[in-house]
């Protein structure tokens, strides 16, 4: 059990981040760089495709309450192919068959009194230069910018279904087009979506994007083990987040990545439980669920811990049957793989333990998965990819390669009922890492913090 100065000791035991974080605007010239490089390979596949206008947006801020905004944060999709941190801005690029392309980035202008109270802007006359781009324009003439670079072009390339303003604005701009039509100036006849070729370069990571990924995995690891170091009973839920969130910000994290969650007790078997204000008892498990973004980046972890320090025997037979889930599950994540392969490894172990834990009762294991009876204890699917959206690109049809990264998080969840022995009520169990494909097997890189049960209980200790 923690003694009164564990939250003082937990410092010894955090790894160091390797290596020092830099803020986004120390590598805007790296940036940079890599945004054109993306923009380029885009280029290249609309020109075989006969040329086009991309045009994709970094979408609005959204009025929490009130004049009260929400955190701003740009599409995943816009700030992949421009680096571009503000709202109200668009990205066009104009390609034609012959690969030839202009890129224009649309901003908000300079403006000294919103600039007081919002903060600086980047505005149309240095975003050129800082982005990249052939020249930048004031968003005021983002629709007669839009009919100049479309006009005689065979397509737009934009990403559909996103939001409703694009829609209404790609058919205002095609009906301005044909209505130039008695001039010689021909319109797009059909508009494409484009995210999946940006989602078959996201999927793939680079050195730079690993190394963010690093970092967030990393900060995200020292604060799950702060939060086991500070836990103990009659602590509240949103006092343990309070942990998680102090070590994101204190290590250069912008956000958090989703919204974490700290379940307690019965809690514990919710899914998605956001903190609340329940105190955690003595011989209960907490589950956390949480991880950072940084520059634009998530991490995932899930950790599940005992709040007294020491799991029960019913708690440990569980968890052991989680631990070794996901080991079999890692095992199967290897190139060429599809997501489907860690969880059916995972679905495999964890229904054994089932029925080795008198959970559900079949006469084999082929039958107790067939049957779908192991659905009552494990609902969820044991991974997702990973990179700017937590649940990133990527489908249960994308075979692994090395550069994409995943999740693999198995669980198993007890809810009382009758039929079950009493000592199992309220355990609820689920273990998450993410791993990068190599083509040596997958890299974990969240496991700075601990799996073990014996492990997690020294920690506990400490």
């Amino acid at each position: 059990m923690n003694g009164p100065d564990s939250t003082i000791k937990q410092t010894t035991l955090r790894p160091a981040l390797r290596p020092e974080l830099q803020p986004l605007e120390v590598l805007s010239a790296i940036h940079g760089q890599r945004h054109s490089q993306r923009r380029q390979r885009l280029a290249a596949w609309i020109a075989e495709q006969g040329g086009g206008l991309a045009v994709i947006s970094a979408g609005e801020e959204v009025i929490r309450n009130r004049d009260n905004p929400f955190p701003f944060r740009s599409h995943s999709d816009f700030l992949y192919m421009t680096g571009f941190p503000e709202p109200d801005a668009w990205w066009l690029m104009r390609v034609n068959a012959h690969g030839e392309t202009e890129n224009v980035l649309a901003c908000r202008p300079r403006d000294a009194e919103r600039e007081i109270w919002d903060g600086i802007r980047v505005g149309p006359q240095h975003a050129a230069e800082r982005f990249g781009m052939d020249r930048a324009i004031d968003i005021a003439m983002l629709d007669e910018t839009v009919i100049a670079l479309a006009a005689n072009l065979p397509a737009f390339y934009a990403q559909m279904g996103s939001h409703q303003e694009l829609d209404d604005r790609l058919r205002k701009w095609c009906d301005a087009l044909r209505a130039k039509g008695r001039a010689g100036i021909s319109a797009p006849d059909r508009i494409i979506d484009i995210g999946p070729a940006i989602a078959r370069q996201r999927l793939i990571k680079d050195q730079d994007e690993i190394l963010t990924m690093r970092r967030a995995a990393e900060i995200s690891a020292r604060a799950h083990i702060r939060a086991m170091q500070f836990t103990q009973p009659g602590h509240h839920e949103f006092q343990i987040e309070a942990e998680l969130l102090h070590e994101f910000r204190a290590a250069g994290a912008q956000s958090v990545a989703y919204g974490s969650i700290v379940a307690g007790g019965p809690h514990s078997c919710i899914l998605h439980h956001r903190a609340g204000n329940r105190a955690v008892l003595d011989n209960e498990l907490i589950l956390i669920d949480a991880g950072c973004e940084l520059d634009g980046y998530a991490s995932d972890i899930t950790r599940t811990y005992p709040a007294n320090g020491r799991f029960t025997p019913a708690q440990r037979a569980a968890y052991d049957v989680v631990v070794a889930a996901q080991q079999a599950a890692v095992d199967a994540t290897k190139v060429g793989a599809l997501l489907s392969d860690p969880h059916d490894a995972a679905v495999r172990v964890l229904a054994q333990g089932m029925m080795d834990l008198k959970l559900i009762s079949r006469q084999s294991l082929d039958a107790a998965i067939e049957s779908g009876d192991y659905k009552r204890f494990y609902m969820h699917r044991t991974g997702h990819f990973l990179g700017l959206d937590v649940h990133d690109v990527g489908d249960v049809k994308t075979p692994f390669a090395p550069g994409m990264v995943t999740t693999i998080e198995p669980g198993l969840y007890i809810r009382p009922s009758e039929d079950i022995p009493e000592e199992f009520w309220n355990i609820g169990i689920r273990i998450e890492d993410d791993a990068l494909i190599t083509d040596q097997g997958p890299s974990l890189l969240t496991r700075d913090v601990p799996v073990l049960a014996d492990e997690i209980e020294r920690i506990m200790r400490a």
